[in-house]
């Protein structure tokens, strides 16, 4: 049966690459990807700080709800999440995703998301190298490895790690929720 996988994105600063390798693995695996976000319209994305390809966006975040989704993926980008982190209806959305046990796959800066919903006490995980002290702030334990699987957060620290990330992904999407390491 597929999956329907919600990708959460700002309007511009995303990775494309940490958007798009995770959007095919997705839809080459079978399943549905859905990009979100704050306004209706394109996105940009980026290539490190170079203008990349655009993105049409599916839903805004008003209108999505978690129940109409099986997972979430936070692509990362330094200006995306940080963008993210000042939308109330964003931050609620990825709080309520944690909270619903649902897969929330997270690389690079993309953890700031989960910082700003507060939902790291107690979880393990790893990002882009500059947010571990932000990450332990919040009551979560940072550490230096490819892939982090800490009940239903996956995440990641940069591009070099999207084969094992998009695999995760993949993974958790066949089994409903993402299995512990």
């Amino acid at each position: 049966m597929s999956k329907k996988v919600a990708f959460l994105v700002a309007a511009e600063g995303i990775e494309q690459v940490e958007l798009t390798e995770p959007w095919k693995a997705v839809v080459d695996s079978g399943n549905e990807a859905v990009l979100v976000s704050p306004d209706s319209g394109e996105v940009q994305m980026f290539n490190h700080l170079d203008k990349g390809d655009t993105k049409k966006v599916d839903v805004t975040v008003a209108d999505a709800k978690v129940d109409d989704f099986d997972a979430l993926v936070l692509p990362g980008g330094v200006a995306n999440p940080d963008a993210l982190r000042l939308d109330a209806d964003a931050v609620s959305l990825v709080r309520d995703f944690v909270a619903s046990a649902r897969p929330v796959a997270a690389i690079c800066h993309a953890p700031w998301s989960l910082i700003e919903a507060d939902v790291l006490k107690g979880r393990r995980l790893t990002s882009w190298p500059s947010l571990q002290t932000d990450i332990r702030n919040a009551g979560g334990e940072w550490v230096d490895e490819e892939l982090v699987i800490d009940g239903n957060l996956i995440t990641s620290r940069n591009p070099d790690d999207l084969p094992a990330f998009c695999s995760a992904v993949v993974e958790a999407l066949s089994h409903g929720a993402a299995a512990s390491v």
